[in-house]
């Protein structure tokens, strides 16, 4: 693949690589995974290194800061680096809500609250200035720091909601599961039956698939006495750890989940365009 020089912006030859997955089966059921691995593989960690959940969460956005910096830098999606930065980003957002719930006492309804408002702020700057949330044009280098950022405050946002419900209000870990896998199937059902806006119902359904994880990972690895499975961190972590690998390996052979490139032609006239995702479109 070769890149060419940014021409004026009518050519509508010139092709856009988006930096993200196409959203497909596979995805739902990564991210997902991705989800409770971030609830399961903190509280593994945390468990097992004897660090604080301070030093552990300054571990990880130091672990979330190079693997994001490796997926900003590449020119096109790849599986590998795209889903290891969700899985770090998920472990991160948990840790930050561990932090604010146990070592700063900050509530669960508190935390709930700021991170819903950090994520409005988030999508109304984002949408201010580019215009669109819709995942399928993030091709330039500020689109994809708005929807970092935006998964950022979703997996932390979940953490403090799952969390609250399950605890908080005493829900249990299965009863909460059960009430956000409803809520995304009534946003499928929106979406599929009466043409809901299909950006609104991805992040909608991008956001309670976080809480859904967390509570399905806490049901799994937390002890029968608490009202889990009684699995264990370790062993919830590692089966869905390599499930994840399994299908990202998958879509990185078949090459199932990869966005077409998007042409510059279609994309609005204030559109940012970032020369470097600019591709010639015979290679």
């Amino acid at each position: 693949m070769t890149t060419i020089d940014l021409k004026p912006a009518k050519s509508p030859a010139r092709l856009m690589l988006n930096k993200v997955p196409e959203v497909t089966l596979y995805f739902w059921i990564i991210k997902i995974m991705a989800t409770t691995v971030g609830e399961t593989a903190a509280d593994y960690v945390l468990e097992h290194t004897g660090l604080t959940v301070a030093k552990t969460t300054w571990v990880a956005l130091g672990v979330l800061a190079a693997a994001l910096l490796v997926q900003l830098r590449a020119r096109k999606y790849v599986p590998a680096v795209y889903w290891f930065a969700v899985v770090v980003i998920s472990i991160v957002g948990t840790l930050i809500t561990d932090y604010l719930t146990d070592e700063r006492g900050v509530s669960l309804w508190i935390s709930t609250g700021i991170f819903t408002a950090a994520l409005i702020a988030t999508f109304a700057t984002w949408y201010a200035r580019e215009r669109t949330l819709s995942i399928h044009t993030i091709v330039t280098t500020e689109r994809e720091a708005f929807y970092w950022l935006t998964i950022l405050f979703t997996f932390a946002l979940g953490t403090a909601a799952g969390d609250l419900l399950a605890e908080t209000v005493n829900l249990g870990y299965f009863v909460s599961a059960v009430l956000f896998a409803a809520a995304i199937g009534a946003v499928t059902a929106a979406w599929y039956f009466f043409d809901l806006n299909p950006v609104l119902a991805f992040w909608m359904g991008y956001i309670l698939t976080r809480p859904l994880g967390a509570s399905m990972g806490d049901l799994l690895s937390q002890p029968r006495e608490d009202g889990g499975l009684g699995l264990g961190t370790t062993g919830t972590s590692f089966l869905f750890l390599g499930t994840i690998l399994a299908l990202v390996t998958f879509l990185t052979i078949t090459r199932r989940d990869q966005a077409d490139p998007v042409l510059v032609s279609d994309l609005p006239e204030h559109d940012h365009i970032d020369a470097a995702f600019v591709t010639d479109p015979a290679t």
